[in-house]
């Protein structure tokens, strides 16, 4: 069984490597209008799984998404608080969000 680092990934990663600000939270809009927030740290992969049926739970039965917005970039503890503090909103909240998060390149 390979051991886990502190982040999440396994020991053989470079140190610092949790450190590296190379993830991002976003806000994809889904086919029944509902919003899926995530963290990736390869979003344009990140969303072909969603649209092919095997991202998140979530976007599962509710595929095509499409790409609202997205955060800067942010190491993967900054980018799971962030995705937390916004599931824990309601929509209106969520959808303030995407104004402050800033829209994406579609």
């Amino acid at each position: 069984m390979t051991m886990k680092s502190k982040c999440g990934y396994p020991e053989e990663k470079p140190e610092g490597y949790c450190r590296l600000k190379n993830w991002i939270v976003y806000i994809v809009r889904c086919t029944d209008e509902t919003l899926y927030c995530g963290i990736s740290n390869d979003l344009s992969k990140r969303i072909l799984a969603h649209n092919s049926g095997k991202g998140a739970v979530y976007t599962r039965g509710r595929f095509p998404v499409q790409l609202e917005a997205q955060s800067r970039a942010m190491t993967r503890s900054e980018a799971l608080r962030l995705e937390m503090r916004i599931k824990k909103e309601h929509r209106k909240k969520k959808i303030e969000l995407l104004g402050i998060l800033g829209s994406s390149d579609k």
